[in-house]
């Protein structure tokens, strides 16, 4: 009831819809002033497999908008509310899943987050989810993996189009808690260069990792808490719970650009953010000197078998 009355405020700005076919893989996503990131973000999901995207953008004043509403396969809505009166976008991202993702394959990311699965080097994201559907398998979860330069931010410029990867590979490998939360059932995962760099004096308040990004939705479905977890609770049981390994993926988190800088401080600036925008303090203190997030212990990206040895994501039993 409270996403149909926050979809009251959102106005289309390129209706699309019809052209959804039954099976086709959908992508989910709220943004603002994100311009600089879609041409990339774009074709790395269109090669993945997404055929329509359902975008919300939220007042951007940089040509996001202009730019979204040229694209084919995307219908867009837009809306100048309160990203915090709508759960932080959730409303938004649970009306549309509800109007238009009933039955297929959706995958709800932000457009600093690009997913990765066992085999994504050689099969199309539909082979997951055909493997997923004999399995009788509902959802899919992802760990995020900040990604980050070697140097400080400043140093490693971005330009729209580029893969972010080519300048900024490495991620931390270790030093992650995994607590279970009794009441969603979800594993809540924290640590990573925030818990390290940014958190680094309370690392208990450091952001969560933990995101079930992939989901066959049905209407009755909705997310709670950004992608982090759902109702029914059982689509958060994307974890073996007798201890072996279950199929996970990973959303590799290229937050940290030369771009972020400005970006937190805008944000920080707008005070839409969870927590009176903790998050976005610590980012901005920590910006303002310009750090360099990486340390001796960082490892650079090859592929996701690299990540699989680490632990951080499995191909469980789909070979």
């Amino acid at each position: 009831m409270r996403a149909r009355r926050k979809s009251l405020g959102l106005t289309i700005a390129a209706d699309r819809t019809r052209a959804i076919r039954d099976n086709d893989m959908l992508l989910v996503s709220t943004m603002r002033n994100e311009l600089v990131r879609l041409p990339y973000f774009l074709e790395y999901y269109r090669d993945l497999g997404v055929l329509h995207f359902l975008i919300v953008d939220n007042d951007s004043s940089d040509g996001t908008r202009e730019y979204l509403q040229d694209q084919p396969d995307i219908s867009l809505w837009t809306t100048k509310d309160s990203y915090r009166a709508a759960r932080f976008g959730v409303d938004w991202t649970n009306w549309l899943l509800r109007r238009y993702a009933h039955g297929h394959w959706a995958l709800v990311v932000d457009p600093d987050e690009f997913f990765v699965f066992p085999f994504c080097d050689t099969r199309p994201i539909q082979a997951l989810t055909d493997w997923l559907d004999s399995s009788s398998v509902r959802s899919f979860g992802a760990m995020l993996l900040d990604m980050y330069p070697k140097g400080p931010l400043k140093k490693h410029p971005y330009t729209a189009g580029q893969n972010p990867l080519e300048i900024a590979p490495w991620f931390d490998a270790g030093n992650y808690t995994i607590q279970r939360n009794p009441d969603f059932w979800n594993l809540w995962i924290q640590g990573g260069p925030r818990a390290r760099v940014f958190f680094a004096d309370k690392p208990k308040q450091a952001p969560a990792l933990n995101k079930v990004p992939l989901v066959k939705w049905d209407r009755r479905y909705a997310y709670v808490s950004s992608t982090h977890m759902l109702l029914p609770r059982g689509l958060n049981i994307v974890y073996d719970k007798s201890g072996g390994e279950k199929a996970s993926g990973i959303l590799m988190h290229m937050k940290f650009l030369n771009t972020f800088a400005a970006k937190a401080e805008e944000e920080l600036s707008r005070g839409q953010h969870s927590a009176k925008s903790k998050e976005y303090i610590a980012y901005a203190d920590r910006l303002r000197h310009n750090p360099d997030i990486w340390c001796e212990f960082s490892e650079k990206y090859i592929n996701w078998r690299q990540l699989e040895v680490l632990g951080l994501m499995s191909k469980g039993n789909w070979a």
